[in-house]
């Protein structure tokens, strides 16, 4: 009859464990989840930051050093890129450009070679944040013109 009793007991101990282990896990990658989804729509927030500063006018664009990191901040009513780190509660988002290149026949971006497109950028921004002990980091990158010269 003990024997029963302590192998029920022990039955009942490992099955609670177990659940509590499955429900820490669960609430572990729920956050994880959030995580990557708000940092999908600071991304995108980030794009539209740069649109809206290319909108402005391109020099704010064009003027900018090449593979330094920017921080879209709002100001003054509208977005601009300054050098100020900017975090929105655990994320950090920066912007940098890169010249692009085309080809002097096709007129296609190339990756080496070819003339200096003054009036293209290659924009990346990236949000980056931490989860538990490790640098999560994700970026989209895209190409701005200037479309109003």
């Amino acid at each position: 009859m003990v024997v029963e009793l302590l192998i029920g007991v022990s039955i009942i101990t490992v099955s609670i464990f177990a659940a509590m282990i499955v429900a820490q896990k669960s609430i572990n990658v729920s956050r994880q989840a959030l995580h990557v989804s708000q940092a999908s729509f600071l991304l995108e927030e980030g794009a539209e930051a740069v649109r809206i500063v290319r909108d402005n006018a391109w020099s704010n664009i064009s003027n900018l050093t090449a593979s330094a990191s920017y921080y879209p901040n709002f100001s003054g009513g509208t977005w601009v890129l300054d050098s100020n780190l900017n975090t929105i509660g655990i994320f950090t988002r920066n912007v940098s450009v890169s010249a692009v290149n085309r080809d002097d026949t096709t007129k296609d971006i190339v990756t080496s070679g070819g003339t200096t497109d003054a009036g293209t950028r290659l924009v990346t921004v990236t949000v980056s944040w931490l989860e538990g002990a490790t640098t999560v980091s994700k970026s989209i990158q895209f190409y701005i013109m200037d479309i109003f010269s």
